[in-house]
């Protein structure tokens, strides 16, 4: 029976079907989605994905109904990197896999929930995001008769291992992940394909400006002041003429969108001249590189950085910002001190047969959305 998906037209050195690793538990192939299409519905139809609608991007979500949760930015994450992937000749599927996982070990409230978390841990091996990715993809979504975990492929867990470039420091991922599960088929020191590289730029771009537009929208700096960013001061100036013919909401959305597209075209043409210098024939060629292929252009790293000093500055250290930040650090700390003391209330008992009392707490409350952490710690205090 021939398979009813097609990969011919992708470049010599993109992810194909037919040269996967495969995955940790062997499993008939479908002829009908691809192994990497096969991947994102299993996280799509996963239960950490869909908490991720009530988990805070920036903000405690039920302060409005507009602001970023990490579903909406995975999602938005996942639009950009399609548009690069298929520009590049690259394997959209996984491409779209690895967007919309990356964000699935994501404790509630943020970042500040997951240095909470990370310091209720720190002599139990630490908590990280991006590890903790991996511990659901590969050990605690529990869906199948045959395995725990998603079972995804070896090139979707190299992508999603390697969100951030190779890893020097493995210690935290043998403390933290069962590293023997992948069968030691992953060289944690290589680069990710190109397809995982687009991911993370794309992910990049996405919390940058919609971060950006969250923060105007929720009132934290004027539009005026982004003219203090210079690498984008012309681009804001254009619009400001506009604040007397269209809405606030509406100058703010053509804003965003310009950058956007700005550095999309930036990646596109930084990773073409990138490829056209260095000449890959394969995906080995890719890995075996000392320097990521898809990358912003000199001058818009720049720009880059100074969006994120911006935002740092003028949003994530902003008062109201920080106030709620400090509540869901205390939410935190709160269940997972009691939590340790009453283990068996809200968790399977059998969970605790398999893994440490301390991991598996973390592993509970960082699946937590907002909204029950909220209401479990007014509960128990």
């Amino acid at each position: 029976m021939q398979k009813n998906y097609r990969e011919n037209h992708l470049k010599s050195y993109a992810v194909k079907s037919i040269n996967s690793e495969g995955r940790v538990y062997k499993e008939s192939e479908s002829f009908v989605r691809s192994p990497y299409q096969r991947d994102r519905d299993r996280i799509i139809h996963s239960s950490s994905f869909r908490r991720l609608k009530h988990k805070t991007q920036v903000f405690v979500n039920t302060e409005g109904d507009h602001y970023r949760t990490r579903l909406t930015h995975s999602m938005e994450v996942s639009q950009i990197a399609r548009t690069l992937a298929r520009s590049l000749g690259l394997n959209e599927d996984l491409t779209e896999s690895l967007s919309l996982s990356h964000d699935l070990g994501h404790a509630p409230f943020g970042h500040a929930g997951e240095e909470a978390l990370n310091q209720c841990m720190e002599q139990y091996g630490g908590f990280d995001h991006n590890i903790q990715t991996l511990r659901i993809v590969t050990l605690i979504e529990n869906k199948y008769y045959k395995f725990r975990g998603l079972n995804l492929t070896m090139e979707t867990l190299d992508g999603l291992i390697k969100h951030n470039g190779p890893v020097t420091k493995a210690d935290s991922f043998k403390k933290i992940l069962k590293i023997n599960l992948l069968n030691n088929k992953i060289n944690l020191n290589k680069f990710p394909s190109l397809e995982a590289q687009v991911a993370a730029i794309s992910d990049d771009i996405a919390y940058n400006n919609h971060d950006l537009e969250d923060g105007l929208r929720a009132g934290l700096f004027s539009i005026q002041k982004l003219i203090s960013i210079p690498f984008i001061s012309t681009l804001i100036n254009k619009h400001l003429k506009n604040m007397k013919s269209f809405r606030r909401e509406i100058i703010i959305s053509q804003i965003v969108r310009d950058l956007i597209n700005l550095m999309v075209i930036d990646v596109i043409n930084t990773t073409n001249k990138n490829i056209k210098k260095n000449n890959p024939k394969s995906i080995r060629d890719i890995c075996n590189r000392n320097s990521p292929i898809v990358d912003f252009s000199d001058k818009m790293k720049k720009m880059d950085r100074q969006i994120k000093a911006f935002l740092k500055h003028n949003m994530y250290d902003h008062k109201k910002v920080i106030v709620n930040a400090n509540k869901g650090k205390r939410i935190i700390e709160g269940l997972f001190n009691y939590l340790l003391k009453n283990p068996k209330k809200y968790i399977n008992g059998e969970l605790f047969q398999k893994e440490q009392k301390e991991r598996v707490v973390a592993d509970f409350v960082a699946g937590m959305t907002d909204r029950y952490a909220t209401n479990i710690y007014e509960k128990i205090k």
